[in-house]
């Protein structure tokens, strides 16, 4: 039998030793039987073995990997849930702070001098400047682009602008503020953007 090295395995078995008078004696006790083929099977599959085990060891890391990677995944899904989980709502939140901010600015013109209206302007301004509080607690901040530089990911064009004193590509005038939410924006800013004035 040709073995992975090329040498000869001879074959020897219990019938061959008893025919060639290769029995035990006394003094050559039968514990330790010398058997070629025996030797040449378990290097064989000693190699098997640890051809096998170097297998294993490669799967184990790279499922070992795996889990690390889908518990990291899992971890930041989850950070992310937290974070952004209250994004619609604050969606809706922004609209109620555009109307109470207006409903402020209305109030505040000073066409009427009564001290009622003065105090229910002054109400209005308290509570528009807690919730700005409240939202920048959580996270939840305006944007005020004006002067910056147009950003398609945080700025949504609504009308150009002839650019006096102002770059070209620059924006000029917010129509609705847009809101950030832990850096991601949720709303874009409804901008006006300096263009060159053409003569």
């Amino acid at each position: 039998m040709m073995t992975d090295g090329g040498s000869l395995c001879a074959f020897s078995t219990a019938a061959q030793q008893r025919s060639t008078g290769d029995e035990c004696g006394p003094e050559d006790p039968c514990d330790e039987p010398r058997h070629p083929l025996s030797e040449c099977t378990l290097e064989h599959k000693a190699i098997k073995l640890e051809e096998q085990v170097r297998d294993l060891t490669e799967r184990y890391r790279k499922a070992l990997a795996d889990s690390e990677n889908v518990r990291r995944r899992t971890q930041k899904f989850v950070e992310d849930a937290k974070l952004f989980g209250i994004q619609s709502f604050c969606r809706d939140l922004v609209e109620i702070a555009d109307i109470l901010e207006k409903t402020t600015e209305s109030a505040t013109e000073p066409s009427d001098p009564n001290p009622t209206l003065q105090k229910i302007c002054e109400g209005l301004s308290l509570i528009e400047a807690k919730l700005q509080s409240v939202f920048a607690k959580h996270g939840l901040q305006k944007m005020n682009p004006v002067g910056d530089k147009y950003d398609p990911y945080d700025h949504e064009i609504v009308c150009h602008v002839p650019a006096e004193g102002m770059q070209p590509g620059m924006v000029a005038l917010v129509t609705q503020d847009g809101y950030k939410l832990h850096g991601r924006t949720i709303r874009h800013a409804l901008v006006g953007v300096a263009v060159e004035s053409q003569a």
